[in-house]
């Protein structure tokens, strides 16, 4: 074999080894880049969900429902009347028996109403005030009693008692619903019912937040709200 032919060889297989070697850069090349690409794949996922965006669809859904009731009670009222003419008294009592609903509109909430402190991971939602609805009378559960019996047999009187007795009633029905004790009780389990539709979608998607819910007069000046909370649109848009 000629010294041409050797070196012919040798060159032959240089050539293959700086092959070999730009295969394996080529390679190593491709799998960086998909390895780059599934770590910011996995960094995006690895961050978890926006919470505001998740808090976004909860408010949407409830001002969808309009109107929100979770609360109601029953009361009754006792109510009397009289009515003097002529020297004669007639005089009638009423027992009134009623349920008032607790109701929130939910289509007044707007996205000022919803804000997201990043730093304690905590979300405030501001309510309208609640409003009672009724009373809605058991007319079968009414019992009324009364005395005066000529006048209410020559006159009037009876119908005219039975009137003022159905409008005191109402509202004394009113009045006892709209007692502190009662709208406390009607204010927290509409807290519980919101928040709950707040933290259920926000754990469901691996978010741990605390959800606080507050109602319209239980804050200050509307403008109070957003010194140090971040509302939902300005999160969105990177703006502080």
């Amino acid at each position: 074999m000629s010294e041409r032919d050797i070196d012919r060889r040798r060159g032959g297989g240089w050539g293959c080894l700086k092959a070999a070697l730009a295969l394996i850069l080529i390679l190593a090349a491709i799998g960086a880049g998909f390895w780059y690409l599934g770590d910011r794949i996995r960094g995006s996922f690895m961050g978890g969900p926006d919470p505001v965006t998740v808090a976004q669809s909860s408010l949407q859904g409830l001002r969808e429902q309009n109107r929100l009731t979770t609360f109601s009670g029953s009361y009754v009222a006792v109510v009397t009347s009289k009515q003097t003419r002529l020297g004669l008294t007639a005089q009638k009592t009423m027992i009134m028996p009623g349920t008032v609903r607790y109701e929130v509109d939910l289509s007044k909430l707007s996205d000022r109403d919803l804000t997201w402190d990043p730093a304690t991971r905590k979300l405030t939602l501001v309510l309208p005030p609640i409003e009672v609805i009724g009373p809605e009378v058991n007319i079968d559960g009414i019992r009324s009693y009364g005395n005066g019996g000529i006048l209410m047999t020559f006159t009037d009187a009876e119908q005219l008692l039975d009137d003022a007795n159905r409008k005191a009633g109402q509202e004394e029905l009113l009045r006892q619903a709209r007692s502190p004790m009662y709208m406390r009780l009607a204010r927290q389990a509409t807290r519980r019912a919101v928040e709950n539709s707040f933290l259920m979608p926000l754990r469901a998607v691996g978010v741990q937040a605390t959800v606080e819910v507050k109602f319209l007069d239980e804050v200050g000046k509307p403008t109070e709200r957003w010194d140090e909370s971040r509302r939902p649109e300005d999160v969105l848009s990177n703006r502080w």
